[in-house]
């Protein structure tokens, strides 16, 4: 019997991407639950043999390992591991890392808002709770922080925290809309699901989860990714803007954003040209002078208040993957008349 009997056991199946998590991933599978109806290891071309390992010594029937020839990232292993469950017949799929970080009892939290028609994503939050921030490593705190803002900026998922988390959950018909050999395979792949998500309009819900730190070594070289992240993300960030306000919607809030483009830098040009004009003449500059440059820049500064005001306000909130469901109309034809006894139907007389 199901731990817990609210979450249909045939419906969620756990996606493990394995690269040296060798000395932690059979704890990790021994402690996924009964509610997971198949566990989807993923050899991510791991040196340590970890595919091997799961296939000689994983006991669990639901157990099924994929390797990788290649190494793809954390983002490829586990695309491919989603990829098989959904062909396989899974509607919820569950990210866990194999280094140990990640507690399956948290399970039945993170998938509660798929399950219940709230959300089409949903991810961990190791920031609801301060008081067990204290076992975030430092260096982690302030860039997951900054990161945070960064993905707020790109996603325009402002309703959401800790966006490099990877304790994550999607249902099957949503990912399969997604267009997966875009997605970032590597570190990135977090932070990338997000943009393609609201790209797509999904819902995605934070979840409480308390940060668990302990002999894990990460493989992240914060130093080498944060230059890359941030591109990324100012990458993504344009492409969002001309997507939502250009391509597919053309609102008030593309008025706005026109505004404050257009504006602004106009400001900042006839300020700096007025004041180098200035300065080289020695002329002190004009009332007239000062207000041609910022009025600009006061204007630009109000219409990009107002653009960011409504893009915080226009996060998705009506789940998708309802909507991605085959679904039938039904017959709108007649009734075929009864057949009389001498076989031939009864037919309306014409008048």
């Amino acid at each position: 019997m199901s731990a817990h009997p609210g979450i249909p056991p045939h419906r969620i199946a756990v996606v493990i991407p394995c690269y040296r998590v060798r000395a932690h991933v059979l704890d990790v599978i021994a402690a996924i639950g009964p509610e997971v109806a198949a566990i989807y290891v993923v050899d991510d071309a791991c040196p340590d043999g970890t595919g091997e390992l799961v296939r000689c010594e994983a006991r669990d029937p639901r157990v099924t390992v994929l390797t990788h020839a290649v190494n793809q990232g954390v983002g490829g292993a586990t695309l491919t591991g989603m990829r098989r469950a959904a062909e396989d017949g899974a509607t919820i799929l569950v990210k866990i890392d194999g280094d140990g970080q990640m507690d399956p009892a948290l399970l039945p939290r993170i998938v509660r808002p798929i399950l219940e028609g709230e959300a089409d994503y949903a991810k961990g939050n190791r920031f609801h709770d301060l008081d067990q921030l204290r076992e975030m490593p430092a260096v982690r705190l302030v860039g997951n922080a900054a990161l945070s803002f960064f993905s707020k900026l790109s996603s325009g998922y402002w309703n959401v925290f800790d966006p490099t988390n990877g304790y994550v959950a999607i249902h099957g018909d949503v990912l399969m809309e997604l267009p997966r050999d875009k997605i970032a395979h590597r570190y990135f792949f977090e932070s990338d699901m997000l943009f393609r998500l609201n790209l797509a309009r999904a819902v995605v819900a934070d979840v409480p989860m308390a940060a668990r730190y302990r002999d894990e070594t990460s493989n992240l070289k914060i130093g080498a990714e944060i230059p890359r992240f941030l591109a990324a993300h100012l990458r993504n960030f344009a492409k969002r803007l001309f997507y939502s306000y250009v391509l597919r919607d053309v609102s008030i809030a593309s008025i706005y954003l026109l505004l404050a483009l257009l504006l602004l830098p106009t400001g900042i040009l006839l300020g700096a040209a007025g004041w180098s004009w200035n300065a080289a003449h020695g002329v002190p500059a004009t009332a007239g002078t000062v207000m041609l440059a910022g009025l600009p820049v006061i204007l630009g500064m109000q219409f990009l208040v107002a653009f960011l005001a409504y893009d915080t306000g226009a996060v998705p909130r009506r789940p998708i993957h309802k909507r991605l469901r085959p679904f039938s109309l039904p017959d709108a034809r007649p009734p075929a008349a009864p057949a009389t006894a001498d076989g031939m139907a009864d037919l309306p007389l014409s008048r």
